[in-house]
């Protein structure tokens, strides 16, 4: 079964005990030990308006027709430096979710695909160095994000669908977000069959909006970019 999320998790550990940033309610993070936190700024029956600080993460690209075949090259890429293909020779634990950035394009169309791990906290301000030159670090800014959450196998075809719900959605509502690009958010081991989460981000311009929506707190201010 050729899933990013068959991909994902099949040696994340067990339990969620560490957390970064504010929110708490992440029922769907519990099989790493560090999870991606945010502070969620509103949310509407279709999506939420989310804020995520400044991470470091490790990241690598591929480039394929398929988000599948991409993202099995990546994620072994990745896992190579997390499991000690590292200048220390250091095993680094898992995080979730993983991300995969999505340009834009038609199925047919070859299209590059940006797989991305969050460091953990003991190793954001000086993580080992890869020893693969096309495994990369990247640190994000404080951005603010536009999520869909959806169940089941992140797939190509499913990520599309959500992604155009997702912007449909958006330009109802009159939101301003970057449109020439995605990510993909996977959480899951392929061993958990079923209460999956996966989601889908577009990242916000401007003053995130959330039309007939429960606001949460006063919007953050513009965003500049979103992970990988």
């Amino acid at each position: 079964m050729f899933l990013l999320a068959g991909l994902v998790g099949f040696l994340l550990a067990l339990r969620a005990e560490a957390e970064y940033g504010e929110y708490s309610e992440m029922s769907f993070c519990t099989e790493t030990e560090e999870c991606l936190m945010f502070d969620l700024v509103c949310e509407t029956p279709h999506y939420q308006v989310r804020h995520y600080k400044a991470m470091k993460w490790v990241t690598t690209t591929e480039s394929s027709f398929l988000m599948e075949f991409a993202t099995m090259k990546a994620f072994k890429r990745l896992y190579k430096y997390i499991d000690g293909e590292n200048e220390n020779g250091q095993k680094i634990e898992m995080t979730a979710p993983v991300i995969v950035k999505m340009v834009d394009k038609k199925f047919w169309e070859m299209g590059e695909y940006t797989v991305s791990f969050l460091l953990p906290k003991e190793h954001q301000a000086n993580p080992p160095r890869p020893k693969d030159s096309r495994v990369v670090f990247y640190s994000s800014e404080d951005t603010n994000m536009y999520v869909r959450s959806y169940g089941g196998w992140m797939t190509s075809v499913c990520d599309y669908n959500e992604a155009y719900k997702l912007k449909k959605y958006l330009m109802s509502d009159g939101a301003y977000f970057k449109k020439d690009c995605h990510y993909g958010a996977a959480y899951n081991s392929p061993m958990t069959l079923w209460n999956r989460h996966n989601e889908v981000w577009f990242p916000a311009m401007g003053n995130p909006v959330c039309s007939s929506s429960e606001e949460m707190e006063t919007p953050y201010p513009p965003t500049q970019m979103g992970p990988a």
